[in-house]
């Protein structure tokens, strides 16, 4: 008998029920999505098989793992392209987002004046908005980093602005009691309460920066030995080669998956001595 079953017939008959129903949950919330996923690849492949489909059309899946190690010198050397493009866009839109958040709290009238361009940006859909920047933009890589820049800014601005205007108003008050300058302000008691906004917002844009960058490369089709997995996924599909295509695909899915699940890990350890949020998390 371990020494969690010793502890539960310790304990009372509901106390007993809910620590099994924790472990349960603990366990579920991972072989769950395993076992679903594993059901669904199996059935992706048993569909190929009973139809007969070609793999020009829909590979099966291990076709797709094998052309992705038959490929993983074209196929990752694209995806170091497209990982440099967004996380330098990522990371301008940490460093401007920001930037101008903290603006934006110290002036509401800078805020009035300049917020509905941002939001301008934010709704004007990217391959509208591209066509201009092929005309005054030469260099293709600013090109991308731009259109990615563009996606990615928005949330980090308007989560951090959220969290900069959502401070406590007694302890807003009792800072300036104290005679607590703009500067103590932002920095002890303004930027601690928008960090889990900041963050949240982060968490946006990480997959935000990395959809910008692939639709970027589809727009500006570029193409060669230094292009991104968008390009790759363009020239498959012309040439039929769907293994590749799927390879590609998977690749951008699971790049999206790693960019999450570190921001959230960032986020966690930023917060989880501290914030309720993260708190919570760990009963």
């Amino acid at each position: 008998m371990t020494a969690i079953d010793e502890r539960v017939l310790e304990l009372d008959p509901e106390e007993a029920r809910r620590v099994r129903q924790e472990r349960f949950e603990r366990i579920g919330r991972w072989v769950l999505p395993l076992a679903i996923m594993i059901l669904a690849i199996w059935l992706w492949d048993r569909i190929c098989v009973w139809n007969e489909i070609p793999q020009y059309i829909l590979p099966r899946p291990g076709v797709v793992l094998w052309t992705l190690y038959n490929d993983a010198g074209l196929l990752f050397s694209s995806l170091l392209v497209t990982l440099r493009i967004t996380f330098l866009s990522l990371l301008l839109a940490v460093v401007g987002g920001v930037g101008l958040a903290v603006l934006f709290a110290q002036s509401k009238w800078v805020e009035m004046s300049f917020f509905p361009f941002a939001i301008v940006l934010q709704v004007t859909p990217i391959v509208a908005i591209f066509p201009l920047i092929n005309i005054y933009v030469n260099d293709q890589t600013t090109k991308l980093l731009l259109c990615a820049w563009i996606v990615a800014f928005f949330p980090i601005l308007s989560n951090t602005t959220l969290g900069l205007n959502s401070v406590d108003r007694n302890l807003r008050d009792m800072f300036k009691l104290n005679g607590a300058t703009r500067w103590q302000q932002l920095r002890y008691l303004r930027l601690p309460a928008a960090m889990p906004y900041f963050l949240g917002g982060l968490k946006i844009a990480g997959g935000l920066s990395l959809i910008g960058a692939v639709v970027a490369e589809f727009v500006a089709g570029t193409t060669g030995q230094s292009s991104g997995l968008a390009s790759r996924i363009i020239e498959a599909g012309y040439r039929l080669n769907a293994p590749r295509l799927f390879a590609a695909l998977f690749l951008i899915s699971l790049t999206g998956i790693l960019i999450f699940l570190v921001l959230s890990l960032i986020s966690h350890l930023i917060l989880r001595r501290w914030h309720e949020s993260a708190l919570k998390q760990e009963r």
